[in-house]
């Protein structure tokens, strides 16, 4: 082989090699970022923080999707002062039915009755269409509105149903079909149910529904990668050291209140169909959402702060750009108006009854 041969077998080797050697970089330059392994057991980091999987502590509460709409259109709203019927049926403290959000029913017995002979004449579901229906008892002792209870004997009882949830108002029909449980109820408890009109308890359903739809903020934001994807893995160890928590439902990450049961403060989400995958950390992904459903947070917790901090923690970490839930880039002059525009909400809120994080508020947006 002649000198000039082996130049170009040797320059075609270091071509094959560059080649190589460009893809396999190009590969890894574009592959979706991973979790890191795990330290072993005794090798953790000093003064890290360990947080340990739990469930969502939210269940059977909507929450707000990438869909949703603008977050700033939600918080432009009017407020609206119509007056609301606050009578309460009988007397004592306040259980969980509320003359606010409840149509309220006193059902008077002449006799006292059993706790177990109410339990066993209450009806087989708990709602009114897609309202939920309640029955409340007065404990004599007490003089507080509790659900019955063995061993307990009662005169004094009051069914509710709710006037409005996100699904709509009351209706007609779900007014007839209450006064209908609520009088067999009665009647097996030989009681006597003093029904409301049902043009006036239609109307206030109608009232505060209109108030709810105005007054319904879900703020919904996008975090965007940069450059590099990433894997389902790498966006939970990145959320991990910021509280979040795996939630009931794949791809979706919470951030729970300080008090066990309530609501999350925020929500991170991201494909589900990625997080469902035989092998998620191929998935690639280059967004994820961040959501705080307004009514359900108590205003103290402040989850509009928090959910600023947690996006630029995430930037940071995860090398990623916030975006409206379009897609478009949020500047940080744009937080502004939406923190001003929240806090007049949460007044008029307030002004209602029925402030954000409150037992009342979270049925109602519900």
């Amino acid at each position: 082989m002649s000198s000039f041969q082996t130049a170009l077998v040797i320059t075609g080797a270091l071509v094959l090699i560059v080649v190589v050697a460009y893809n396999a970089w190009s590969n890894h330059r574009n592959a979706p970022r991973r979790a890191r392994p795990s330290a072993p057991p005794g090798d953790e980091t000093e003064g890290a923080a360990r947080h340990d999987p739990l469930l969502d502590p939210l269940l059977g509460t909507a929450t707000p999707g990438p869909d949703a709409p603008p977050a700033w259109d939600d918080l432009r709203v009017d407020p609206v002062g119509a007056p609301v019927s606050t009578a309460v049926a009988g007397a004592g403290v306040r259980g969980a039915l509320d003359a606010l959000i409840d149509v309220l029913v006193p059902i008077a017995s002449e006799q006292p009755v059993s706790g177990d002979a109410a339990l066993a004449a209450l009806p087989a579901t708990r709602r009114v269409g897609s309202k939920p229906f309640a029955v409340e008892a007065l404990n004599d002792a007490t003089q507080q509105w509790e659900p019955p209870r063995p061993g307990q004997r009662y005169r004094s009882f009051q069914a509710g149903v709710q006037l409005a949830n996100r699904l709509g108002p009351l209706n007609d029909i779900e007014f007839s079909e209450f006064v209908a449980k609520a009088q067999a109820f009665a009647d097996a408890i030989n009681a006597v149910p003093e029904f409301p009109d049902m043009r006036h308890e239609v109307a206030r359903a109608r009232e505060l529904d209109q108030f709810a739809s105005a007054h319904d903020a879900q703020l919904n934001f996008m975090l965007r990668a940069r450059q590099a994807a990433w894997s389902p893995g790498y966006i939970q160890q990145s959320a991990a050291p910021l509280g979040f928590v795996v939630g009931t439902m794949p791809g979706r990450l919470v951030l729970p209140a300080a008090e066990p049961g309530l609501p999350p403060l925020l929500t991170l989400s991201y494909d589900a169909q990625a997080a469902m995958a035989d092998e998620p950390e191929r998935s690639a992904l280059r967004e994820v959402h961040l959501s705080v459903d307004v009514p359900q947070v108590a205003r103290a917790e402040q989850p509009f702060v928090r959910l600023r901090e947690v996006a630029g923690q995430l930037g940071q970490t995860m090398d990623g750009v916030l975006c409206d839930q379009n897609g478009q880039h949020l500047p940080a002059m744009a937080m502004e108006p939406i923190a001003a525009d929240l806090e007049q909400l949460y007044d008029q809120l307030d002004e209602r009854e029925l402030s954000a994080g409150s037992a009342l508020a979270r049925r109602l947006f519900s």
